[in-house]
């Protein structure tokens, strides 16, 4: 078992590094920190994404994708500032639900912009009533001949009031269990009357989660994907995917704090002696620096497994659980070790504490993946 990087990740983590640092932190620090992203902005970093290959990571090769490993996928998304970073996972992620079960003609119609990041995708999941549950998505999806219409809300959907091609989840029925028949549907913006509103977070606040709101909203059959029946399995697969990813995103945040503060403690003067020196101080950067190669170490594995076709729902839960966790306290004892310092702005320890804080939530919450997890171990689901 070999843990060490192979000269071509060497090669794609320096490379990934260098596009987050010449371009995309630079446009991030052209707006506000504090309000979402324009537009105009968001398809600049997409079009950098499209430059590097990887707005469409997942995707095999051969139909115009990155074809990355998992592994690879993570190693470039800790890299990543953590709000393009989650706004690519949407991205990507729509690509390869579009992908899988949509018609030539869409595939046709939209793939390659979406890939060139011309354009912008995002999934419509979650619900007031149904965030992991996918059985109890309610949105409904009513084929009338030639048209469709949606009728529901949706809420947390991240790159929402951005996107300009939406993969909406519906129930298009109810099986015999009462649970309901759930479907894909791809609505275009520029065709389609949708109402969208941004929902202000603690942390990531140049990113993009909305609510929306569909009234009968109207669009082709011809735009429903796959069969009735295969959303779920398709959330469940990318939830899989993501969660390991999102444990990644927390791994690069608390890399960034145990960066920060061994540069702190190797400047700052206290009894007569850099921080450094003192003994308390070195258990908590060793604190610091153990979170974080145990975590990347464990997202690593659930990423693994996912490249070897072997079950994942239980350790892609692991991860992101234990990753976003150890993330948390890391940035936690970084901000001790600044004191005062620490909850000062201009160091930026308190915007990677809001922002490794909101990855708590997307794609399962620490209880639910816990139940998941404790799902895998018993075989007895305690969330049914």
């Amino acid at each position: 078992m070999n843990f060490e990087l192979t000269d071509d990740q060497d090669m794609f983590v320096s490379a990934a590094k260098k596009l987050s640092q010449s371009r995309l932190t630079p446009i991030l620090q052209r707006h506000p920190s504090d309000r979402p992203l324009p537009k105009e902005a968001m398809l600049e970093i997409y079009g950098a994404l499209g430059d590097f290959g990887i707005t469409a990571a997942r995707l095999p090769a051969e139909h115009g994708g990155a074809g990355l490993s998992m592994i690879d996928y993570g190693l470039v998304i800790e890299q990543l500032p953590p709000v393009i970073a989650l706004s690519l996972i949407s991205h990507d992620g729509s690509i390869t639900r579009l992908h899988a079960g949509a018609s030539a003609e869409l595939r046709e119609a939209y793939l390659p912009d979406l890939i060139a990041g011309r354009k912008i995708a995002c999934t419509a999941n979650s619900e007031p009533e149904a965030g992991s549950d996918s059985n109890a998505i309610r949105t409904r999806l009513e084929v009338e001949g030639p048209d469709a219409y949606i009728t529901g809300r949706k809420l947390w959907i991240t790159n929402a009031s951005v996107c300009d091609v939406m993969i909406v989840s519906c129930a298009v029925g109810l099986d015999a269990g009462d649970r309901p028949i759930t479907s894909r549907v791809l609505v275009d913006r520029s065709q389609a009357d949708v109402d969208i509103s941004e929902i202000p977070l603690t942390g990531l606040k140049q990113g993009h989660l909305s609510e929306v709101v569909f009234d009968r909203t109207r669009v082709p059959s011809a735009n429903i994907i796959g069969s009735p029946g295969d959303a779920g399995k398709y959330m469940t697969l990318a939830w899989n995917g993501n969660r390991p990813l999102l444990g990644m995103m927390a791994v690069g945040i608390a890399q960034r704090a145990l960066d920060i503060a061994r540069e702190y403690v190797g400047v700052r003067q206290q009894f007569g002696k850099h921080l450094g020196n003192h003994q308390l101080v070195q258990q908590d950067l060793a604190d610091i620096e153990t979170a974080v190669i145990s975590s990347r170490l464990m997202c690593f594995f659930a990423l693994g497994c996912l490249d070897q076709g072997t079950r994942a729902n239980g350790t892609s839960a692991m991860a992101k659980r234990f990753a976003t966790k150890n993330a948390l306290r890391a940035v936690d004892l970084a901000m001790q070790l600044h004191g005062a310092m620490g909850i000062a702005e201009e160091v930026g320890l308190d915007q990677l504490w809001r922002d490794v804080r909101v990855l708590q939530v997307p794609d399962g919450t620490m209880g639910i993946l816990a139940l998941i997890q404790g799902r895998e171990l018993t075989g007895a689901a305690a969330f049914r």
